[in-house]
């Protein structure tokens, strides 16, 4: 009896999980954080001695970006160490740019997208070695084929729930490696491979992060629905989209063979960029749940989204935001319509074709 009474006080002051008792973590995903050239000139702007500042573009939602148990982003420029930073077509951008995602409480970035390459082999070696230096996950690219299967499964454990993910891309936009940098590009086999690597290594919740798709276009394409198709007979237990700037749909599929639930996200659409066309001035936040219930098995309990919006600086003093829709009180005046016409259009590609997936925050 004492050694139950205290073991009972131990968990109570520890926050020790009693055993046989439910245990969750909640993961968070966010679209495609990019840098277009008029960001990087605000950040510098409103820096001193030459560092771009990126203070005030995620001070509203870091909140909820902190308060899930791990949050991922499509980090998707390189970090090319300066001092020349461009935009589009070849992005680079300052680590600080990054530093200032972990600082909003991202754990994971993902790196592989038809980006990655834009400066070359250096850069994305660059870009792996600062986000080691921020002390920031990452995956997707490697130094070498060798990194690649050493960093591979890479699984963390998330409040007793051992979680692995993977990354992969399309394509790199022609722009092939010179110098023996591995990109994880989305070939089947290789998938697959990866895939029974991980849960042979203990992961009991697979993430898959795929960059796919049309660009501008709201509504996957049968490419997309036959490599979702394909991951959940692989076994996996979430799917999360980038790369077309836009929202997609989300649904939770039943695998019948294993017998869970999947989550399966399309698009994300855009975290923060410079975008100008209606679509592309936000995305969607989706936020997912997972269990190990007393029987032991570790499941996707439940999914729901809520929309983002891109804010551009509105005066000298101001910067570029992301602002969530349960603040619509924080976006620029000059901006409301933008803000309307792009929550319009998302919420009625969400209405009709979302399945299993709500939004949280409702008007």
């Amino acid at each position: 009896m004492f050694q139950l009474l205290l073991f009972s006080l131990v968990s109570f002051l520890t926050g020790a999980a009693t055993p046989g008792a439910p245990v969750e973590a909640e993961l968070l995903f966010v679209g495609d954080a990019m840098q277009h050239q008029a960001q990087l000139d605000r950040a510098r702007q409103l820096g001193i001695d030459g560092n771009y500042n990126y203070l005030e573009c995620f001070e509203l939602i870091a909140p909820e970006v902190t308060k899930a148990d791990y949050a991922v982003v499509n980090l998707e420029v390189p970090l090319g160490g300066g001092p020349d930073y461009t935009g589009y077509p070849c992005f680079s951008a300052p680590d600080s740019y990054a530093q200032a995602l972990r600082d909003a409480g991202f754990d994971l970035m993902l790196t592989a997208n038809n980006h990655c390459l834009d400066r070359r082999d250096r850069a994305a070696r660059r870009t792996l070695t600062a986000l080691d230096s921020l002390g920031v996950d990452h995956i997707g690219t490697y130094a070498t084929p060798q990194q690649r299967d050493s960093v591979i499964p890479f699984i963390k454990d998330i409040h007793g729930i051992k979680i692995g993910f993977l990354n992969y891309t399309y394509g790199t936009n022609g722009i092939e490696p010179t110098d023996g940098v591995e990109i994880a590009l989305i070939d089947r086999d290789k998938m697959a491979r990866e895939i029974a690597e991980t849960r042979k290594a203990g992961a009991e919740i697979i993430v898959v992060a795929m960059h796919w798709g049309v660009e501008y276009v709201l509504l996957e394409n049968a490419s997309q629905r036959s490599l979702a198709d394909f991951l959940v007979d692989q076994g996996v237990d979430m799917i999360i989209g980038s790369h077309p700037h836009v929202i997609q749909p989300m649904k939770i599929v039943r695998n019948e063979k294993e017998g869970k639930d999947v989550l399966v996200v399309y698009s994300l659409g855009n975290f923060i960029s410079n975008m100008k066309t209606v679509d592309t001035r936000g995305g969607a936040l989706v936020r997912a749940t997972v269990t190990r219930g007393n029987d032991g098995k570790a499941r996707l309990k439940s999914a729901d989204y809520d929309i983002l919006f891109s804010a551009k600086p509105e005066g000298p003093a101001s910067n570029f935001k992301v602002i969530p829709s349960w603040m619509p009180e924080a976006i620029p005046p000059m901006q409301r319509g933008h803000w309307d016409l792009f929550r319009h259009s998302a919420l009625k590609i969400f209405d009709a074709h979302n399945f299993g997936v709500e939004r949280r925050h409702k008007d």
